[in-house]
């Protein structure tokens, strides 16, 4: 499935997202530098009803925030891990198997680590700016 949007389009497009994830809670991002991961996942977090200071957890790795529901969502930035031991250490699997929303930006560093029922998003700019999302 794929999604094309502008910023000004960015609430629909997550909206649609959360319609779409089902029963799956591991999504792991997979985009260039700048492609849009943290903006959309801010956006998806911000639509499940948890704090505008979602951001990117690239200096702690992971960061937690709160739904509407009470659940948290898990937003992991695996860009500074070097290994997927790093990520074992930093509990990742823990995580993982929660049962809770994970949303994972590079998370291709962490490689077999990721349990099979991932979800793989691709964020990509297209030549007028817009993003493309396929899932």
């Amino acid at each position: 499935m794929e999604l094309i949007f502008t910023l000004q389009q960015l609430p629909d497009a997550a909206r649609d997202f959360i319609k779409a994830m089902g029963d799956n809670r591991l999504f792991a991002f997979n985009g260039d530098m700048g492609a849009g991961k943290t903006t959309f996942i801010t956006e998806v977090c911000r639509q499940l009803g948890a704090a505008d200071d979602s951001g990117s957890p690239t200096f702690s790795i992971v960061n937690e925030y709160l739904a509407s529901d009470g659940k948290p969502i898990y937003h992991f930035d695996f860009y500074r891990i070097d290994s997927p031991q790093e990520a074992l250490d930093l509990g990742a699997e823990d995580y993982f198997y929660s049962g809770h929303l994970c949303l994972m930006e590079w998370a291709e560093r962490i490689g077999d680590l990721l349990p099979e029922e991932t979800v793989e998003v691709s964020i990509s700019e297209l030549p007028d700016g817009s993003r493309k999302i396929e899932w």
